[in-house]
């Protein structure tokens, strides 16, 4: 097929609306090229038709080279493309028609019924099986006609000789299928570009949409639009927060800012997807992963611990001694309910005494340390270097034993 976005490209423009649809201009394309491509093979049938002395019968087909040109001038003043087919359509049932009742019936005009076909081929592609229905019956109608004036035609016949017949017979079946291709061949091949385009846009929504929400929560989503809350018994939660970054960021270029947060929020997103963990959401310069969820694993708390450490050796590398940040993080393990929020914008989030907990370890915290609760503390066992904190005062949760992490044992 030729280049959309050359030939094809520019007919399918003619008439058209600028609210019309992808499948509007496809449809258009589609008729207007078949409409020109049988207008060009009709100075075949006219050439033909003058040599054999049927000026009547040559007439016909520049007839259609007349009607088609008017209709593609209208189409492109009027952008009417309703009238444009159903002039096109019309014509296709009927010049084949009298085209037959000139020559003389169905022998002697080589069987130029069979254009009709085009009638419904093109309607079902057009307009779809419903509408197309009308015009199958009328194609119908139109050979029963033929077939009763057929005797009376056949009396006073065109006398081709019966090469000639026969060469137009297979002309009159070549140029059908030719017509028949270029239609159904065109919209068929726009129809798979569209549908690929389609297929694309799908799958950068879809990924767009897990870039939002977790993979899992994304399908299960795409699966059941309903509501979607999970409780489960034991996560751990993670905040961190980038200790001086408004102070600094007063300072900088808000280009700059941007620049570095996301330096370092890429930096914290990459140790993340590297454990497998979840990140729930940045607020600010604070950021929020779990593990365990949505998906439970048992190794939850190492991988947060790991991740923590990370986090801390990140910062040092990017904003460290040169613009004085340093990161502060607290850490919780326990149970919490997960679940996606919202119509427009979805989120996935957690919510629970554990998620409260762990923002407290954060915001409590020291610079340049990790922060534990005693029972993410106790989840990590002996397989990291862990020193107590001791007690400290928490705000909404009273005296808590808090601990600090100080590295994972070889």
């Amino acid at each position: 097929m030729l280049d959309a976005d050359g030939v094809l490209g520019r007919l399918a423009a003619i008439g058209a609306r600028p609210d019309d649809s992808d499948e509007d201009r496809l449809r258009s394309g589609a008729l207007i090229f078949a409409s020109v491509v049988i207008a060009l093979l009709s100075f075949i049938w006219i050439a033909v038709y003058l040599a054999i002395d049927e000026p009547v019968a040559a007439a016909i087909p520049f007839a259609y080279q007349l009607i088609t040109l008017v209709g593609l001038v209208v189409l492109a003043r009027r952008r009417r493309f309703d009238v444009f087919r159903t002039t096109q359509l019309t014509v296709w049932l009927l010049l084949p028609a009298l085209l037959q009742i000139a020559l003389g019936g169905f022998v002697a005009s080589s069987g130029m019924v069979l254009w009709c076909v085009m009638v419904p081929l093109a309607a079902v592609a057009l307009l779809g099986v419903r509408q197309a229905r009308p015009w199958l019956l009328a194609f119908f109608s139109v050979l029963v006609v033929l077939a009763l004036l057929d005797p009376r035609l056949s009396e006073d016949p065109a006398t081709p000789s019966q090469d000639l017949q026969v060469a137009l017979v297979v002309l009159n079946i070549s140029g059908l299928m030719l017509g028949a291709f270029v239609l159904l061949g065109y919209f068929v091949d726009q129809s798979d570009a569209a549908r690929r385009a389609l297929a694309m846009e799908r799958e950068r929504s879809e990924r767009l949409l897990r870039n939002v929400l977790p993979e899992a929560i994304a399908e299960r989503l795409k699966r059941d639009p309903g509501v979607i809350a999970d409780r489960f018994d034991e996560v751990t939660v993670l905040f961190a927060d980038i200790v001086g970054f408004t102070e600094r960021g007063a300072e900088m270029e808000p280009e700059q800012l941007v620049a570095l947060l996301d330096r370092i929020f890429s930096a914290f997103d990459a140790l993340a997807d590297a454990e497998g963990l979840e990140k729930i959401k940045t607020i600010g310069d604070a950021y929020m992963l779990v593990g365990g969820a949505p998906e439970p694993r048992p190794d939850h708390a190492a991988a947060v611990a790991r991740v923590a450490l990370g986090m801390c050796d990140a910062i040092a590398e990017i904003a460290g001694p040169a613009r004085g940040l340093q990161i502060r993080v607290g850490i919780d393990t326990g149970p919490a309910v997960g679940g996606v929020i919202g119509q427009r914008k979805f989120s996935y989030d957690l919510w629970g005494d554990t998620v409260n907990t762990a923002s407290r370890m954060e915001s409590h915290g020291v610079p340049g340390e990790i922060q534990l609760s005693a029972r993410t503390a106790s989840a990590l066992g002996d397989a990291f270097e862990i020193r107590p904190r001791g007690v400290i005062d928490v705000k909404g949760k009273g005296p808590m034993e808090t601990f600090l992490l100080v590295g994972e044992r070889g």
